[in-house]
């Protein structure tokens, strides 16, 4: 399971620097995702992006250390699936959100503590939809933001027609991949007609439910949950927090329960009603995205 991300803070220089980053953060609120987390006082750590030099006015893009490139195919595959939609492919901004390589967010942030609280909602009110991602899914695309260096004025990415792929090769990837559990005569019957647009019925296969917002249907999805017997008393529920230290499990009536571990002890048994998806999604190609979509938006 999925362990929850470590915060990790800039640490802040001195006044003087302040100052300068303070008009640089004015200079680019325009977009959305342009409010930092401010820098703390004292020395950069070697775990730290070192930033480039950079005309004043402008974020320099930092340094970082390279990732390994399966962490990198993981964070480009579920930033395809879930950010591509608004952001662009090349996240250099779409049609609805801002461009991510200029984003302060993104430039401040190291790996992916910044990001994380916007994915999970911190932003409804501006418009960023909540996106139920695992934690560590989100540090994978931060990984693979951080990857895509840049430079200069960007001009965001054109509407990209993404019904695209061979539909008769979708129905036997579709067969391959998902004929076990699903049916387009079935519960799948009409489904690409739920949606306004193919990209989020697309995302909706893929991770059902992860991506909430205006012209997507309300889809049930079961929440991962999990069972621990503690002290003699075993406790199912809905799965919250859960790291080395502890877990969180609500109960049906409403009540969270956090119990300790201890090396483990005593054992969290999870339920995830969605592991054959999340299972599934790095080891999806491109092409069959494509068919599989281009299959299912035909029976539109």
């Amino acid at each position: 399971m999925t362990k929850m991300l470590q915060t990790v803070h800039p640490k802040m220089e001195a006044s003087k620097s302040v100052v300068i980053r303070i008009m640089l953060r004015c200079a680019v609120v325009a977009s959305l995702l342009c409010v930092g987390a401010r820098a703390q006082q004292g020395a950069v750590s070697h775990t730290e992006a070192t930033h480039q030099a950079a005309p004043f006015g402008v974020v320099a893009y930092p340094d970082r250390p390279e990732q390994p490139k399966e962490v990198l195919d993981r964070g480009k595959a579920a930033y395809s699936v879930n950010c591509s939609f608004c952001h662009g492919a090349d996240a250099a901004g779409g049609s609805v959100g801002p461009n991510l390589l200029r984003s302060e967010v993104v430039l401040r942030d190291v790996h992916g503590e910044l990001i994380l609280p916007i994915v999970h909602g911190a932003r409804l009110a501006q418009g960023m939809p909540k996106i139920d991602l695992p934690d560590l899914t989100v540090a994978d695309i931060a990984a693979w933001l951080h990857s895509l260096k840049t430079g200069g004025n960007m001009t965001p990415t054109e509407e990209i027609n993404i019904v695209t792929g061979n539909a008769a090769a979708g129905k036997a990837a579709f067969d391959r991949r998902c004929g076990t559990c699903h049916s387009v005569n079935g519960d799948l019957k009409g489904f690409a007609a739920k949606f306004a647009q193919p990209m989020q019925m697309q995302q909706t296969w893929i991770s059902p439910g992860v991506i909430k917002g205006p012209g997507m249907p309300e889809l049930h999805v079961p929440p991962v949950t999990a069972t621990v017997v503690s002290k003699g008393r075993k406790i199912t529920g809905k799965l919250g927090a859960y790291d080395d230290f502890s877990v969180v499990i609500t109960t049906a009536d409403g009540v969270a329960h956090t119990v300790p571990l201890d090396n483990g002890v005593p054992r969290v048994v999870l339920h995830d009603p969605l592991k054959a998806h999340r299972e599934m999604l790095p080891t999806l190609t491109d092409t069959e995205i494509h068919n599989i979509t281009a299959y299912l938006e035909s029976l539109r």
